[in-house]
């Protein structure tokens, strides 16, 4: 890890400082994510597992997948599923998911890329790893996000999005000593590929020992920090955070983030990625696959579901 990089940052574009009145996010809670099982039993951490959804707003879920070094025929994935009323966001950071969905979209998410998927009205898919990483087994890390949708466009038509990893807006810190990629949304007037209903902006930085990033971010916008691998410190009070931690920001207008001067040998540096948007401010009702309003809502999505209107699975679909 990670997937993107470039030999030397101090050729890309800088993230810009702040101006002299901005004022950096406290760091209001810290909190670390349980382990569990998702889908036919691949590993993940539960990122936002006891945070109250006013602080995720318009985030409802996310899974670390993974880091772990699968042996042959160990590979796992989920079977096909239903979703309706957010957008899921797998973003793969090493190895290789296969998607496929009932509109149509499809392929393999790998090394950097991420599948942003609108179940909107509502969708079928499926993700798992392709035949021969299940033959070979191999390194599998990745992130799936939800996103919410505002109930104005809960129905909207679902869509697909296949963002490669060349298409990530790639950033560095001004001495070189971070690498941002901006996968959504924007940092400083740079912006990422995703294209999203809900504004909101996703971003994955590497820190190198010791290094230190300053981070506009939105002041309309919560502000995430989550601890993929190493060890550092979040906001100017210093805490402390290690791999698998959460850090929920207050109000202001950067994040303020350090790197260790000494990591551990299997996490050479500080790895984050960093999320927020602009909250919905809505009534949440969620259940398994589906985020609704209301517990109407959803009772009509297991209707749909089980009455066909979801999507139809493909003739030709993978996991047969």
């Amino acid at each position: 890890m990670p997937a993107v990089t470039v030999e030397n940052p101090l050729t890309l574009p800088k993230v810009a400082a702040p101006g002299p009145d901005a004022v950096v996010r406290p760091v209001r809670r810290v909190t670390t994510a349980p382990r569990g099982l998702e889908g036919e039993g691949f590993p993940v951490r539960r990122a936002f597992a006891g945070i109250d959804l006013s602080d995720l707003d318009p985030f409802v879920h996310m899974d670390q997948m993974g880091e772990v070094e699968y042996g042959p025929g160990e590979p796992k994935g989920t079977a096909w599923h239903p979703h309706r009323g957010f957008e899921t966001v797998t973003y793969m950071i090493d190895g290789t998911f296969q998607h496929q969905d009932s509109i149509g979209g499809g392929g393999l998410i790998t090394n950097g890329a991420t599948q942003w998927m609108t179940a909107g009205a509502g969708i079928l898919h499926i993700e798992r790893p392709p035949d021969d990483l299940v033959a070979s087994g191999g390194l599998f890390h990745g992130i799936q996000l939800w996103v919410n949708l505002p109930a104005a466009d809960k129905w909207v038509s679902p869509r697909y999005q296949d963002i490669e990893s060349q298409a990530v807006r790639l950033l560095s810190s001004p001495d070189g000593g971070v690498l941002v990629r901006v996968i959504a949304g924007a940092v400083g007037g740079h912006e990422g590929p995703g294209i999203t209903y809900t504004p909101i902006s996703l971003v994955h930085a590497t820190l190198r020992p010791g290094a230190r990033l300053v981070l506009p971010w939105p002041s309309d916008f919560n502000a995430l920090v989550y601890v993929l691998a190493g060890s550092g410190a979040v906001g100017a009070e210093g805490r402390p955070v290690h791999t698998g931690q959460l850090a929920v920001h207050g109000a202001g207008d950067f994040i303020e983030l350090a790197a260790a001067e000494v990591q551990e040998s299997r996490s050479p540096d500080l790895e984050v990625l960093v999320l927020g948007g602009r909250p919905i401010r809505e009534p949440v009702a969620a259940y398994g696959p589906f985020v609704m309003n209301t517990r109407d809502e959803l009772a009509r999505a297991f209707e749909d579901f089980h009455a066909g209107r979801l999507g139809t699975i493909p003739a030709d679909h993978i996991g047969a």
